[in-house]
């Protein structure tokens, strides 16, 4: 549904289409890196200016913003951001569990564009197969909890730090547990806030010139590739007790054993779509 919803919106073009596509078979098939596939979309969007602010929008007024006030303003919230990550990080060490939770959703956070949808495929990639900090059924849980409870879906993340620092972090288990999730809270929520005081200034500006929407416009494209990459990772795991992934060349395959199919997750999941 949320793939239907998007795609209405954001594939108005030919070339939204070919980079929807491109983005889709960048990550099912070779597994690309996901900052990889928006930094590309992007990259293609910019040569592509958006027909609505071309064809003619209400004249930008410019506002005057000096420089060295954005770039305090930059200053202050990287501090906030980063300051308290590295102060744990001295104080547990560069191996620690908690120093890698940092630094992952600190990355999380910077490639965040089309919401938790578009970026859930690459944290639960990440978390799963790089990190080995919990299973794919596990990652299915956390979603299944924060889409039963208030509150954006994207702090699924908080159960994937709890359990990393409960995990990995040492005794006692709880604790560390605890330190997990408010380490991965803040690295999540913390950069919000340099991104809306440092950019609010400048987003007419950005908002009226064709090139920069147009690379807006290929990143929301590409969402829609990453969301039915998303919606067909969790499908396979779901659907089917086992899948493997198989490497053929480049191409990297999940492969499920139709052995294990589980009906009732089917019937469930159609009957949720209808």
């Amino acid at each position: 549904e949320a793939l239907l919803r998007v795609a209405k919106r954001s594939l108005k073009r030919p070339v939204d289409w070919l980079i929807a596509a491109t983005a889709f078979i960048g990550l099912f098939f070779f597994a690309l890196p996901f900052p990889l596939i928006i930094a590309a979309a992007a990259l293609a969007g910019f040569f592509f200016e958006s027909p609505q602010i071309a064809t003619g929008a209400t004249p930008y007024k410019p506002t005057t913003v000096p420089l060295s006030r954005t770039l305090g303003t930059a200053a202050l919230w990287l501090a906030i951001w980063i300051g308290p990550l590295l102060v744990l990080a001295l104080i547990l060490g560069r191996d620690h569990v908690t120093t890698d939770i940092s630094i992952f959703f600190s990355k999380l956070a910077v490639v965040t564009f089309g919401g938790a949808y578009s970026v859930l495929a690459y944290m639960a990639q990440q978390t799963v197969e790089t990190h080995h900090w919990l299973s794919a059924g596990e990652m299915l849980d956390g979603l299944g909890l924060a889409e039963t409870t208030p509150g954006p879906l994207i702090l699924v993340t908080e159960f994937v730090g709890f359990l990393a620092g409960f995990r990995h972090g040492g005794e006692p288990k709880l604790a560390y547990g605890l330190l997990g999730a408010a380490v991965t809270l803040w690295a999540t929520f913390a950069p919000c806030f340099l991104w809306i005081f440092v950019g609010a200034p400048y987003v007419e500006r950005l908002t009226s010139s064709p090139k920069i929407a147009g690379a807006l416009a290929g990143v929301t494209a590409a969402v829609v590739g990453v969301i039915l990459n998303l919606s067909l990772w969790f499908a396979l795991h779901v659907f089917f007790g086992t899948v493997e992934s198989v490497s053929i060349g480049p191409l990297q395959l999940s492969w499920p054993d139709i052995a294990t199919l589980n009906i009732e997750a089917v019937a469930l999941a159609c009957l949720a779509a209808f």
